[in-house]
């Protein structure tokens, strides 16, 4: 497993942690909105990694979005859910590297 899948299992769990209505929120807010800056500082290192194994990115961007928007009580909780959703759906598929490596 690329170190991309492995980072988009990461990712997509802190969003889905994030994504809990009050628990998300309550520590969103109780650290001053920094968990939301280190989660844009993890999607944009998932992204070039999963850029570089030739994998689907869909899910990065998307939590990259969440992470500027996430301040947005209603929206943040939404794009949250949306944003592990796609996450796990993305790791749980092969990069086209690692196919390629293990046709060859």
């Amino acid at each position: 497993m690329s170190v991309s899948r492995i980072l988009k299992w990461v990712t997509g769990a802190f969003e889905a942690f994030l994504a809990i209505p009050l628990i998300g929120g309550a520590f969103i807010i109780s650290l001053y909105w920094t968990p939301l800056l280190v989660m844009l500082i993890l999607h944009i290192i998932t992204l070039v990694l999963t850029k570089k194994d030739e994998g689907k990115s869909v899910g990065s961007i998307l939590g990259i979005i969440t992470s500027c928007v996430g301040w947005i009580p209603v929206v943040g909780m939404i794009m949250h859910i949306l944003s592990a959703i796609f996450l796990m759906v993305n790791a749980s598929q092969p990069d086209n590297k690692s196919v390629r490596n293990t046709a060859a």
